[in-house]
């Protein structure tokens, strides 16, 4: 009665609710019964949900969940790769067709960048503009091309739908311009082989068709695209830009002449290599080919490292095993894309910093990789000052080990100082694109010591407690 009387006071609603006033015998039997029904519903929906539940917690003993984390060209989706290649390799393998078309890709953008730079205006200043003229023109089908496998690769994103031919062709602050595409957009299975549900038989769609003439153009132009690469005035061109094509991601005119041929097909190392830009998540599940336990599930969530796409990061947090945070060493001289003004190395540290800070993060195992330590190495060499960039540093800066010791002391720092308790760190110094032999030292542990609580880690690793 207490809750009749305190109706206008907008009081909860209970359940069952109030019989109504003057109710019939006929009339309460009616409603009776439809209570019974009700609970009868909301009961099965109770045990549904629960039942789900018991599923997903006997699923989630059985997987291995990490997030990977790091800014833009950190080496994240390489080092995915890797993952995929030791732990799920028939998996891997039966991407090659998909990581061809962006081999490709990534190769037509390279040439497509150097003619940007070798512009008209430039080349008429050059002794040998007949030459380049004459490759500019011979190479212009390139620019179908690119557009062609663009489309290909963005074909389930819907963002992409009105992609135009002049989005391929601009560069800024001495880089090519990349092709992103939505995280989750499943443009590995467009480039497979389907299966017709009706007749039973394999056929090809036309986009297909396209890729191979693609790759006929491509083959057409291969002799075309070594002779730019190997042209004094196309390099002097990159170099007056402040340009290193070597450095950049998805980089194969080095290897043109086999990349571009009609019988290629990638190696292992040419997958690591290639460059297709993702925004937004991605969630990888791989099953871990060699435990002989076929529900031992890896998930793996990779998500944008660029500025803007940091935000998404948070929700993942709460749901993970471990942290795979990679550093990319070699960019201690680079900006950010996004903000020039933002030092790449300081950036990482800021990032950094932030992840320890994270409460939801406390107990979770944290795994930090310097990464493209080869390039750092060859940068030093070639007499790049570290010093220059990193006022901090005191010591020789062209010495690979000591600029290297000092990162690490700077990352342990701020991990110590800013965690709100102890966690299990892990640190190695990597170059995501290597053989097998050289990661396998720590990779191949990993399902077995990380899925296993509390374990002691003690490969290349290093505990600042």
């Amino acid at each position: 009665m207490l809750w009749r009387k305190s109706a206008s006071f907008n009081a909860p609603e209970s359940w069952p609710p109030y019989p109504p006033n003057a109710e019939t015998e006929l009339e309460k039997a009616v409603r009776l019964e439809e209570e019974k029904e009700a609970r009868r519903v909301s009961d099965s929906i109770d045990h549904e949900l629960e039942l789900e539940k018991q599923e997903m917690r006997a699923r989630r003993r059985h997987q291995t969940r990490v997030l990977l984390l790091g800014q833009a060209e950190s080496g994240k989706s390489t080092m995915l790769k890797n993952f995929q290649l030791h732990f799920s390799p028939e998996a891997f393998n039966a991407e090659t067709e998909a990581w061809r078309a962006v081999i490709h890709l990534n190769l037509t953008r390279s040439v497509n960048f150097v003619l940007d730079v070798l512009s008209p205006e430039r080349i008429q200043q050059l002794r040998g503009q007949d030459t380049l003229r004459s490759l500019r023109m011979r190479l212009s089908p390139l620019r179908q091309v690119e557009m062609l496998l663009v489309q290909r690769l963005s074909a389930n994103d819907p963002s992409r739908s009105t992609l135009k031919v002049e989005e391929a062709a601009p560069w800024v602050y001495g880089r090519a311009s990349e092709v992103s595409i939505r995280g989750g957009s499943g443009w590995k299975s467009l480039l497979r082989l389907r299966q017709n549900v009706n007749s039973g038989s394999r056929t090809i769609d036309t986009r297909q068709d396209e890729l191979d003439d693609a790759r006929q153009i491509l083959n057409a132009c291969r002799d075309d695209i070594v002779t730019l690469w190997a042209d004094p005035d196309a390099q002097a061109g990159l170099q007056d830009e402040g340009v290193s094509l070597q450095q950049q991601s998805g980089f194969f005119l080095d290897e043109a002449a086999r990349v571009a041929s009609a019988d290629f097909v990638p190696t292992y190392q040419d997958i690591l290599k290639a460059r297709l830009q993702t925004i937004g998540a991605e969630e990888h599940v791989m099953s871990v080919e060699q435990s002989g336990d076929p529900a031992q599930k890896w998930v793996f969530y990779d998500v944008g490292g660029a500025r803007g796409q940091r935000a998404a990061w948070v929700p993942y947090f709460e749901d993970v095993n471990a942290i795979l945070f990679l550093c990319p060493v070699a960019a201690f001289n680079e900006v950010l894309l996004e903000d020039r003004s933002v030092n790449r190395l300081l950036d990482s540290f800021n990032l950094w910093k932030t992840i320890c800070t994270s409460r939801l993060l406390a107990s979770t195992t944290f795994i930090l990789l310097f990464n493209k330590t080869d390039i750092l190495r060859e940068k030093l060499a070639a007499g790049i000052s570290f010093s220059q960039y990193v006022r901090s540093y005191k010591d020789d800066p062209f010495d690979f080990e000591l600029v290297c010791e000092y990162i690490k002391r700077k990352f342990v720092s701020i991990h110590k100082h800013a965690s709100s308790q102890r966690r299990q760190l892990h640190i190695d110094f990597t170059c995501a694109i290597v053989s097998g032999a050289d990661l396998s030292s720590w990779l191949l542990p990993l399902p077995t010591q990380l899925s296993r609580p509390g374990y002691q880690y003690h490969c290349h690793c290093y505990h600042p407690w």
